[in-house]
C-alpha cells in the first residue's frame, strides 16, 4: 500500500482514494494495516507519523507523571493512543478523555469525550502547529497543547472552529517555562501546573544534562 507523506490537506497531483474512518478501521480488522506500522488517518489520508527522539519520549514520560498527579477523579490520562474524530484518527502524545477506562472497549475517544489534547513538539513542530492543530480544531477538540522543546514553553490553543474551509484555533496563548499554565477541563480550572516540570532540563550533546 502507499502510504502518503507531507501535508494531508494539500492534495497529490495524481487521483488518490482518501478513506473514511471506517475505512481505515476495516484496513486494520483485515490486517492491511498492522499494529507496528507507523501511520494514522488524517483528514482522509493515511500518512506516516514522525520519528521519535529521546528527548520527545523522555518529555512524555515527564509530562504524564505531572498530568496524572492533578487530573481530578473521572478523568484518565491516555498516551499515545488513539482518538476518533469524522473524518481522522490521530494518536496524540497525550490526551485527557472522560473514564472509566472500560469506556474506550469497543471504540476510541471521541471529542466529546476528550476535554484536552497534548503533542510534545521538537522536529514536528510546524506540523503539529498547522496539520494537527487545524485537525484538533476542525473535529471541535476544545483544547490543544503543545509542549514546545524548541523554544522551551508551552503553547495552549483554545476556542476551536469545528468544521470550516480553513479550521483552526481562534485563541493562543504562550507560557514560558518560569509560567504555570492553567488546566481547564470542560470550562472548570482543576490546577496550575508549571511549565518547567513538564520540560525536561536542557540536554547536552553526551546525552546527559547539565552540572
Amino acid at each position: 500500500m502507499s502510504i502518503l507523506t507531507g501535508n494531508p490537506f494539500l492534495p497529490p497531483p495524481f487521483p488518490v482514494h482518501r478513506f473514511t474512518v471506517d475505512e481505515y478501521h476495516q484496513m486494520i480488522q483485515k490486517g492491511i494495516l498492522k499494529e507496528d506500522d507507523r501511520v494514522e488517518l488524517l483528514d482522509g489520508w493515511i500518512v506516516s507519523k514522525m520519528p521519535r527522539n529521546p528527548p520527545h519520549d523522555a518529555t512524555i514520560d515527564i509530562a504524564q507523571e505531572v498530568f496524572r498527579s492533578v487530573l481530578p477523579a473521572g478523568w484518565r490520562l491516555r498516551v499515545q493512543s488513539a482518538i476518533t474524530t469524522d473524518s481522522s484518527e490521530p494518536e496524540p502524545d497525550l490526551a485527557i478523555v472522560r473514564g472509566p477506562a472500560e469506556r474506550y472497549l469497543s471504540n476510541h475517544p471521541k471529542p466529546p469525550d476528550i476535554a484536552v489534547v497534548i503533542e510534545v513538539a521538537d522536529s514536528s513542530l510546524a506540523q503539529d502547529r498547522e496539520e494537527k492543530g487545524k485537525l484538533y480544531a476542525q473535529g471541535q477538540i476544545p483544547i490543544y497543547w503543545i509542549i514546545n522543546l524548541v523554544k522551551r514553553q508551552v503553547e495552549i490553543y483554545s476556542r476551536p472552529s469545528g468544521p470550516d474551509p480553513n479550521p483552526g484555533y481562534r485563541r493562543r496563548d504562550d507560557f514560558q517555562i518560569n509560567d504555570f499554565v492553567p488546566l481547564t477541563l470542560v470550562g472548570q480550572e482543576v490546577a496550575q501546573m508549571a511549565v518547567k516540570n513538564l520540560l525536561p532540563e536542557t540536554i547536552v550533546p553526551d546525552g546527559h544534562p547539565p552540572s
